[in-house]
């Protein structure tokens, strides 16, 4: 192989993210080269196959890898890698998908992030869009790679859910509307135990905004705003929050939500929202801007917000078992997610926790927990942690090993009217694939019972 041939892309991570990135790679005539240190899955093994691109998997070799002009990595692998390191002591350019798939499209970018609810903003930004007929794809942290959009379907405009991760190899990539939803304690085992950093990671959602383009956060945020201040990004400020003030684009006010954009006022009655739940309604309120933004009619807009079905694993009904409701929440992969959850609890609630504890800081939810909580049952390899933290908190704490075990023990503790909920505040990588596993097998042991 010629040392001077430039034009060698390496992609590192052959999942969702890596796949579309090699895709895209090769439909723009770069030679590419992709490597996984573990193993892909076989439908990612094919697709690569019939794009007729090189791989490797269960390990990386350095020499061709560091031979890249430049290496496209997948968000789940950290900088502090081996190969990572060398390829940066290299002086090779390490960029995350987003940054390479934007270079290649023109299409209006609206981008989504926040400790939690990106997700389902995100994904009823798209649903509001799409049911106006607007050419939308949805991507990023969600369904089809960005990459792999750009390269196989290309759309007019693309929602973007970015996690932390995602951000941190965007350097030229630009967003035309950023919405920051929240910031709070997150993933903070990747990020030293800094939350600066983490912050840091998120803010460069708004990295290269210029006077034209929006910015859309929630102004009852002290994070976000703290850090909103102290960068002062150009572009033009949409601030919501749950009441109103002088500077909110969206609030609330007597059981309606408004939006106040381009010299019209948006209203709505919050008990028509199909969301539930104050976290719910923040989510609404920046869809809202993003919508009348993208000149969404107030009928549209209110159709699409009334009837939008949800994200799956997050705050999902599965089922009433004698008298019990069950609600899969699987999504909630971290404490601040997981109090949301409660919040919405009507009913004494069995609560499903555990998992990989990324640091989490319990203490945000005891108080919900004592008020709402019968029981907790613990689901992880290494529960020390949670039990160090809760007992003696809650009268009834069990373990179980599998979420079999798990939901017999639920059902057992439950009482008729009470909700079983499974909102874990951990990662799910101990005892399935991923938290869609987890909820998965959720819905399946509850409709066995």
């Amino acid at each position: 192989m010629e040392m001077t041939d430039n034009k060698l892309m390496v992609i590192l991570g052959g999942g969702e993210s890596g796949t579309g990135s090699a895709i895209l790679a090769r439909k723009k005539g770069f030679r590419v080269f992709l490597s996984d240190s573990g193993a892909l899955s076989d439908a990612y093994r094919e697709t690569l196959k019939a794009y007729g691109i090189d791989f490797e998997e269960n390990g990386h070799t350095e020499e061709t890898v560091l031979q890249a002009a430049e290496i496209v990595k997948s968000p789940g692998i950290p900088d502090s890698v081996p190969i990572v390191r060398k390829a940066r002591a290299k002086g090779i350019p390490v960029i995350s998908e987003i940054e390479f798939a934007g270079r290649y499209t023109d299409a209006k970018v609206i981008c989504v992030t926040g400790s939690n609810g990106k997700t389902t903003t995100a994904s009823l930004i798209c649903h509001i869009l799409r049911s106006a007929g607007l050419n939308v794809g949805l991507g990023g942290n969600i369904g089809k790679s960005f990459a792999r959009q750009v390269a196989e379907e290309p759309r007019d405009c693309y929602v973007l859910e970015l996690s932390s991760f995602q951000l941190e190899g965007v350097y030229d990539f630009k967003a035309d509307i950023a919405v920051l939803l929240n910031i709070t304690p997150d993933h903070l085992d990747r990020y030293d135990h800094n939350m600066q950093q983490y912050v840091n990671a998120k803010m460069r959602i708004i990295r290269n905004q210029e006077t034209e383009d929006a910015l859309i956060y929630r102004i009852d945020d002290p994070l976000v705003t703290k850090e909103i201040e102290k960068l002062k990004p150009a572009a033009v400020h949409y601030p919501f929050g749950e009441k109103k003030n002088d500077s909110a684009a969206a609030y609330t006010e007597n059981g309606k939500l408004y939006i106040h954009m381009k010299e019209n006022v948006f209203d709505m009655e919050l008990e028509l929202l199909a969301l539930e739940g104050m976290h719910n309604v923040y989510n609404s309120l920046a869809s809202g801007i993003v919508a009348k933004l993208m000149d969404i009619s107030d009928e549209q807009l209110r159709d699409s917000l009334a009837d939008f079905k949800g994200v799956p694993h997050r705050l999902e009904k599965v089922a009433t078992v004698r008298g019990v409701q069950y609600i899969n929440d699987s999504k909630a992969t971290n404490v601040n997610s997981c109090w949301y959850a409660l919040q919405c609890m009507r009913a004494k609630t069995v609560l499903l926790l555990g998992g990989v504890d990324k640091g989490n800081d319990y203490a945000e939810i005891e108080e919900l927990i004592r008020r709402k909580v019968r029981a907790l049952v613990f689901l992880g390899k290494d529960n020390s942690r949670l039990h160090a933290f809760f007992d003696g908190k809650v009268a009834e704490i069990r373990d179980a090993a599998s979420m079999k075990e798990a939901v017999k023990v639920a059902h057992r503790l439950a009482r008729k009217g009470d909700t079983v909920l499974l909102s874990p505040c951990c990662a799910s990588f101990d005892l399935f694939k991923n938290y869609e596993d987890r909820g998965d097998q959720f819905r399946e042991c509850v409709r066995r019972l």
